[in-house]
């Protein structure tokens, strides 16, 4: 529980408190200061000559880390002489992209280093806790602050400049306060990590369990006394011996859509079934909020999803993601499967619902990624969907393992919820503990 996770803090107030003189702050203790950034900042540009520093980074997540251990897409540079020029940081510095500090993408560096001359560095004049301001600064009243004074008319385009970061103004204790909140901050947030991460390790294998039911069931059946034989396939291996194995040809009818997400007047409109819908849930239902568009009566004839049918991801930008597979549990006349998607109609002699997870067992899958075709962007063309093998009991029993297996799957999922809500309490607590710590609210 969150409670055992974190000692309760004690919720004690300061003896009085005064107008900050800003909206956006509101009250602050009496003996706290407020001052511009300009009066407690400077901007450091000092330039790397050879650009064999460490190179730095920041993230609204992670702070500022080297990149070598928080390498972004397309953010990798291996050419030395390309980081000549680059803005040298030192440890204490204050690193600020400037593109989305409004996010919370700036902080206070642990490592001397380099960063893009597009970043902003600063660092503090006075001998304060450069701790207490990074926790300040990465509060949702800072982030909304470094947003109303950005440069830019649309969000993709605001720029934090130095001249808007000197602009607005800081609070802050004396020095030893100051220590004091940071000790305290790094104390108990890093029991709450250390909650959040546990509790995530327990997910990590709940999906594991989940995934040893589906493979476990589909593959070797209810009957744990059932006789054995070689399937024939390496990576489905021993099955029971009254199954076959069969490719997925010789099971469904595949239709793979090429309807897009654009709208042409002429064309009837259509709720659209996406890729999103597909990957992110185990079955498409009419709770789902389904894209509208528009297509031909040849697209919806052809494209039109049934109850039973299984949608698969065959296209993604990572390799992982593709081979997904989605139940359909209901239909209606303008509901029709989007681009990058497959259809499954499963054959009279195949349910829908084994064919699901069997479909999401290791033993599909590891298949669909050695199949999978790419490099940057990556794909499973018609054949290698279709010339996949899958393990097939008899019908009645398929009908029992799913039964089984759904049964399995929603107690693991109830049980993955629950910590998911624990770890978005845990994250609230967090916030909440920085934003009052920090603003003055509660007295360390």
């Amino acid at each position: 529980m969150m409670e055992q996770a974190v000692e309760q803090v004690q919720r004690k107030r300061y003896a009085s408190y005064k107008d900050s003189g800003f909206e956006w702050i509101g009250e602050i203790p009496e003996h706290w200061q407020t001052k511009k950034n300009k009066y407690l900042f400077e901007e450091i540009n000092i330039r790397s000559r050879t650009g064999t520093e460490d190179l730095l980074s920041v993230s609204q997540y992670t702070g500022v880390t080297k990149k070598a251990d928080n390498i972004e897409d397309g953010d990798l540079i291996t050419n030395a002489e390309s980081l000549e020029g680059y803005k040298k940081v030192a440890e204490g510095d204050l690193v600020s992209n400037i593109m989305l500090a409004w996010k919370g993408s700036l902080g206070f560096s642990d490592h001397d280093g380099i960063v893009s001359p597009s970043y902003s560095v600063y660092r503090l004049i006075n001998n304060f806790n450069s701790t207490f301001f990074h926790y300040l600064f990465r509060t949702e009243m800072f982030k909304a602050e470094f947003k109303r004074n950005s440069t830019g008319v649309i969000e993709s385009r605001l720029r934090l400049y130095t001249d808007d970061f000197f602009s607005i103004s800081s609070f802050y204790p004396p020095k030893e306060e100051q220590d004091r909140i940071a000790t305290f901050l790094d104390e108990k947030t890093n029991q709450i990590d250390k909650a959040i991460a546990q509790k995530q390790r327990l997910i990590e294998l709940l999906n594991e369990r989940r995934q040893i039911v589906i493979h476990n069931a589909v593959t070797r059946g209810l009957n744990s006394n059932a006789p054995m034989k070689d399937s024939g396939v390496e990576w489905i291996g021993e099955i029971p011996e009254h199954w076959e194995v069969k490719e997925i040809r010789r099971t469904v009818k595949m239709i793979t859509s090429n309807v897009d997400k654009h709208s042409t007047p002429l064309e009837d409109k259509v709720k659209l079934c996406n890729y999103v819908d597909v990957y992110k849930s185990d079955f498409i239902t009419d709770t789902l909020d389904f894209m509208e568009a528009t297509a031909s009566d040849d697209e919806i004839r052809k494209f039109k999803i049934k109850t039973n049918d299984v949608l698969l991801t065959k296209d993604s930008e990572d390799w992982l993601d593709i081979g997904v597979p989605s139940k359909v549990m209901y239909e209606e006349e303008n509901l029709i499967c989007g681009y990058h998607l497959a259809i499954l109609r499963p054959f009279d002699f195949i349910y829908g619902g084994f064919l699901h997870r069997v479909l999401e067992s290791p033993s599909v899958s590891t298949q669909f990624s050695v199949k999978a075709n790419g490099i940057t962007r990556y794909g499973l063309s018609h054949n290698a969907i279709l010339s996949t093998h899958i393990p097939i009991p008899p019908y009645k029993e398929q009908i029992k393992i799913s039964e089984h297996t759904e049964i399995n799957i929603k107690k693991i999922k109830e049980a993955i919820e629950i910590h998911e809500s624990e770890i978005e309490k845990l994250e609230e607590f967090k916030r909440s503990l920085i934003n009052s710590t920090v603003t003055g609210k509660i007295k360390v």
